[in-house]
């Protein structure tokens, strides 16, 4: 598993994330990731996949390291904006 830093700059008001560090397979498996952990993202109607984040197509990746063998796939910290 490798880390990724993901980023959007497509949804930038109040009550969103903004970026996350996330554990996963590959970049493509990066993009899939919430920064919420809990909502999958996918591609609707073209627009976000929440009002919360953006959609697989306006995420940003960029490998940052490896991961600990034991990690899971997952979120390990995020930026929200709270409004």
């Amino acid at each position: 598993m490798k880390l990724y830093l993901i980023w959007q700059n497509d949804n930038d008001g109040y009550d969103t994330y903004d970026s996350a560090v996330v554990v996963a397979e590959s970049e493509e498996d990066a993009k899939t990731i919430h920064p919420y952990n809990k909502e999958p993202v996918t591609e609707i109607d073209g627009g976000y996949s929440s009002w919360t984040w953006t959609t697989i197509n306006n995420v940003n990746v960029k490998y940052i390291g490896e991961a600990a063998e034991n990690q899971k796939r997952g979120v390990i910290c995020a930026s929200f904006n709270a409004g």
